[in-house]
């Protein structure tokens, strides 16, 4: 049975030494996602390891270049990624239920509050990574992980090695 990890980062805020570490941490993940707030962060993790980084822009970012929210398939199941801002993530999820319905998400993965969370709803997987902004307190990233018919999250610590 084949399983496919994903990392999965969010607000980076320039801590690029730390979302690298979590990065060769993970070198067997199939995917890394960033979910905006310092795209030059994922830029920057994209030149230094040769990895494609998929990309959709935070409140904090303004690259033309990437798009304010994707929705793909991986490994069969759709995704709906996104930063969150647009959808008042701060205050409670029901707009982003709403999208997360309208796309026939499986997944949502979702950043802004710097607060951390997997939690399922109405059969949709939401993942909150966290954020590793410098002085942020608890720093956080998630790896989904896609084994046959499941799919889990985890959020993980990030310390610097």
């Amino acid at each position: 049975m084949n399983s496919m990890k994903i990392v999965v980062l969010s607000d980076t805020h320039g801590n690029q030494s730390l979302a690298l570490s979590i990065l060769d941490l993970h070198e067997d993940a199939g995917h890394v996602v960033h979910l905006g707030d310092e795209l030059q962060d994922a830029d920057f993790l994209e030149d230094a390891t040769g990895k494609t980084i998929i990309k959709v822009q935070g409140n904090c970012d303004c690259s033309p270049a990437h798009p304010r929210e994707a929705s793909l398939e991986l490994a069969g199941r759709r995704f709906l990624l996104t930063h969150g801002d647009a959808y008042h993530v701060k205050s409670g999820l029901e707009r982003l239920r709403e999208r997360a319905a309208a796309v026939d998400a499986a997944v949502v993965l979702f950043g802004h509050t710097h607060v951390a969370c997997v939690e399922a709803i109405d059969g949709i997987l939401y993942v909150n990574p966290g954020c590793l902004k410098r002085g942020a307190g608890t720093l956080t990233y998630a790896v989904v992980t896609m084994n046959g018919d499941t799919v889990t999250a985890e959020i993980l610590p990030a310390v610097l090695p």
